[in-house]
């Protein structure tokens, strides 16, 4: 009852928050009142707990109060990031009438929604990372999903429709960095997708939205286009009407053109070598296992890039490393290029470091969040693009060659900017002051009138003073009377005859003149004119420069890659990586390889290289023993690394590689429980190696490092055994594989199986300590070396002690008199039961009742007589 009062006492005002509002209940909605966002109703106590502002309320009627909080318009971006890092979505309301000439209440409309996956501000971009908006339509055993990266524009799209397409969608989600998933009403995404993205915006939208009639018509209209063919759309009505939707949710959230959407494409999953989520964790590709930061991880060793646009690049290409050996020798061909020029790599990477991030700003241009200060970084940032033309004009490798013919000078955007923005304008549109002198005749003639009034007034002073001779007299301004004359009591009666009162002081009284009004009315009415008219040409600027936004899009991606070039060109130098030879045989060949991350880490001590040789016949599968901390699965990995690396494009940390391109790598590299999914360490070790056995073919590469592990020995070694003979024998499969492994009972199969080699990392014992020499050396290792290592690790000398006894006990197969094994029992409790020993039933001790016993004839025996005999025989024990 309360609320229906309330509703029916509203402001006009409040009945028009309560209309909008109603228009987007998912979002929380900032409402426009003069120099503040005004937040009302439910929205007004989530912002309130959520920003930590005072709640205040707003009341208009007895019978309730209206919960209302608000932040300065001119610091709300702050605010706004705050809600959208804790997920929430912010409708922006704007007053889009002028209030001098409105009629009644002010229109106000909802001019942008940000959302997770429509951010622009850079507070809420990672400058190295995208913010992908994506969207899935299910149907049966299909999925079509597409992605849109709105700062900079890139739109793609794919369908999913063999193997576990869950799994995959999930990998796709990690690649492309994914912050906000749209999806139909109605449709129940896996538990799969919940776990892995716990943080992710689901937005639901009606189903009509993804239907065929609609959403594939979405695209035509914002491309301007008859047909799906340019895009390879055709035949994935799926991943079309994905792609479809997400237009649809960007033009209702952004109210813009998206003039910088210029292209969508369609990639094939099939077309790049798969790196599966539990890949790239293992191999700590973007993240540290450890803290989960850059730093510590492959990502981070050779990322040397200089701009945002650069790193953005540089992460896809590790995350989508290429199958083709064309294009990735075009790549490598471009980084030993800028290798071999250190002083064009150097100049060309000075340059790009004093670029803006053009990628993102002709986002925020197309969109029309662009400020002033935008168009100036823009325009400085396309000032340097003849130099980067002419630094790479000489280039000889393809690559570099074709990116000079895709870097468009684009000097027409930039004398644009340069003649219509001053050097150094404010902060937003609406100070003024941002339109150079001779860019527009209008302004110039409102500035001039402007000027020459406030000059005359600044005059009037001096005049008016020898005219009165009121030396004191003051020429004043305010905001209620405007421009006026003070003169003290003093002189009043010196005042002239055409001067109108206008107002009483204390100590004397301001007057007007017809004059000073009519230079007043010039000057307010031109500084008037002339903001309106600023902000006026400025959108007129902007919405030339978006225009130009695929010809900035395609150039800075050019500089993306050039960008990217440079930095595997650097990360080569300092760490003397070379280049890989890449082949479509079955090969695997390094010489000295290194790890590239735990060689930088351990920068001041010595990194031991290995060699690796992997082939699909007589080096199908390496077994690999050795003690912990020896350095087996930094092997594994390194071996990984350098193959991702070679065919990402990049030079790689070995003296010679010989890499046959691997489609897909795959990794069983640790585990732990999930208790949440309700699943043990062993299960998930063994529901990632059915993944590998299932899905591997000849040309994987595949790393399992203590396969088996999470279960009792006997069935550890049992399923380990039958793992790698899997491998081994299945016709599909025969992947190149790596196998590290504690149990010395799988060496064994190199004894039968012919493409199965062991290896183990080399140890030396001296005066009782353990030496790892970090070798990787044909042949198996005779002792796991567990008890040295846990010696070393620190562990009581009386715990170190008992647990070589135990070891002697277990290698001796020793059982105590009693039946009992000695490694149960300790050397005190031992000498206890000397010579109270139970007899055994299969061993001859000569003892005489064993000697009786065997005179015995049993056949003859009677119940009785059998009987007596024990009797007696126990009497001969006491």
């Amino acid at each position: 009852m309360e609320k229906k009062k309330i509703k029916d006492n509203l402001t006009p005002a409040m009945k028009q928050y309560r209309e909008i509002k109603r228009r987007h209940k998912d979002a929380i909605l900032f409402f426009r009142m003069g120099d503040f966002y005004e937040m009302f109703f439910e929205d007004a106590i989530t912002c309130s707990r959520e920003l930590e502002i005072a709640l205040t309320s707003r009341t208009k009627s007895e019978e309730g109060k209206i919960p209302m909080c608000g932040v300065p318009y001119h610091s709300v971006e702050g605010y706004i990031t705050k809600l959208i890092r804790r997920g929430y979505k912010v409708a922006i309301c704007e007053q889009v009438e002028d209030p001098k000439q409105a009629k009644g209440i002010v229109r106000r409309e909802v001019v942008r929604i940000i959302t997770p996956g429509t951010a622009l501000d850079s507070s809420l971009l990672e400058e190295k990372e995208g913010n992908y908006l994506a969207a899935i339509l299910p149907e049966e055993e299909r999925v079509g999903i597409s992605f849109i990266e709105l700062s900079t524009g890139e739109f793609t799209a794919t369908e999913i429709s063999s193997g576990d397409i869950w799994e995959k969608v999930v990998d796709e989600l990690n690649h492309f960095k994914t912050s906000e998933l749209i999806i139909p009403e109605g449709i129940e995404l896996p538990n799969r997708i919940k776990e892995e993205f716990p943080l992710i915006t689901i937005t639901p939208l009606s189903s009509w939205i993804f239907s065929p009639d609609y959403a594939p018509r979405m695209i035509l209209e914002h491309f301007g286009v008859s047909s799906l063919a340019p895009f390879g759309l055709e035949g994935f009505p799926l991943a079309s009407s994905a792609a479809g939707a997400l237009l649809h949710y960007l033009k209702e959230t952004q109210k813009s053109e998206l003039s910088h959407i210029e292209s969508l494409s369609y990639f094939n999953t099939e077309d790049y070598m798969v790196i599966d989520s539990a890949t790239v964790r293992n191999l700590e590709l973007t993240r540290s296992a450890i803290d989960g930061s850059r730093e510590g991880s492959l990502l981070g060793v050779i990322d040397f890039t200089v701009t945002g646009m650069g790193g953005r690049k540089l992460r896809s290409w590790l995350l989508r490393p290429l199958k083709g050996k064309k294009e990735i020798e075009e790549r490598l061909s471009g980084v030993e290029e800028l290798v071999n020029d250190p002083r064009r790599r150097e100049k060309l990477r000075s340059i790009l470091k004093r670029m803006h991030d053009i990628g993102r700003l002709v986002g925020r241009i197309s969109v029309g969040t662009a400020m002033p200060r935008d168009l100036i970084a823009l325009g400085s940032s396309l000032a340097r693009l003849p130099e980067i033309r002419e630094e790479i004009a000489g280039c000889y490798s393809k690559i570099i060659g074709k990116l000079q013919g895709e870097i468009d000078p684009l000097e027409d955007v930039r004398e644009l900017i340069e003649k219509a923005i001053v050097d150094e304008p404010p902060a937003t549109v609406r100070e003024g002051g941002l339109i150079k002198d001779g860019f527009s005749y209008e302004l110039d003639e409102l500035r001039k009138i402007s000027r020459e009034g406030k000059g005359y007034i600044a005059s009037l002073e001096e005049k008016e003073r020898k005219r009165t001779g009121i030396s004191s007299l003051k020429v004043g301004y305010n905001k209620v009377f405007g421009y006026y004359i003070e003169v003290s009591k003093a002189n009043l009666s010196l005042v002239p005859d055409d001067y109108i009162r206008k107002q009483t002081l204390v100590g004397g009284e301001r007057f007007i003149t017809p004059e000073l009004k009519e230079y007043e009315a010039k000057v307010l009415t031109a500084e008037e004119r002339i903001g309106e008219l600023e902000y006026q040409l400025f959108l007129e600027v902007r919405e030339k420069v978006s225009q130009a936004a695929g010809r900035i899009k395609k150039t800075a991606d050019a500089l993306a890659t050039l960008d990217v070039l440079c930095s595997l060109a650097e990360v080569a130098v300092r760490n003397r990586y070379t280049r890989p030879k890449i082949t479509e045989g079955d090969e695997i060949k390094i010489i000295a390889g290194r790890h590239p991350v735990v060689e930088e880490i351990m920068k001041d001590e010595r990194f031991i290289p290995n060699d690796c040789y992997l082939n699909t016949d007589t080096h199908q599968i390496l077994i690999i023993t050795g003690p912990n901390m020896g350095g087996k699965s930094t092997y594994l990995r390194q071996v990984a690394l350098i193959t991702i690396m070679a065919q990402m494009g990049s030079f790689v940390p070995a003296d010679e590689a010989e890499i046959g391109l691997v489609d897909r790598v795959f990794t069983r590299v640790g585990a732990s429980d999930n208790l949440a999914r309700g699943q043990s360490t062993f299960l998930i070790e063994m529901m990632e190696t059915a993944n590998i056995l299932n899905n591997a073919t000849k040309k994987s590469l595949i790393v399992l490092d203590e396969i088996g592990r999470g279960t009792s020995t006997f069935d550890g070694v049992s399923i380990a055994w039958a793992v790698a003979e899997f491998l081994h024998h299945h016709p599909r499969i025969g992947a190149k594989t790596l196998f590290a492994t504690h149990y010395h009972e799988l060496a064994d199969l190199a004894l039968t199986l012919p493409g199965i080699k062991n290896f183990n990392v080399a140890v030396k014992e001296w005066k009782g300590n353990l030496v790892f020499l970090r070798k990787v050396v044909e042949g198996a290792s005779d002792k796991s070396y567990g008890i040295q290592v846990a010696k070393l690790a620190g562990l009581p000398r009386s715990v170190i002690a008992r647990a070589e006894e135990i070891l002697t006990n277990l290698e001796r197969d020793e059982f105590t008199p009693q039946g009992e094994p000695k490694l149960a029992a300790r050397r005190s409790e031992r000498k206890k039961k000397e010579g109270k020993e139970q007899l055994s039933l299969f061993d001859d001790f000569g003892h005489p009742i064993v000697e009786e016993l065997k005179k015995v004839d049993v056949d003859r025996l009677t119940p009785i007589d059998a009987l007596n005999l024990i009797h007696r025989l126990k009497k001969k024990l006491e």
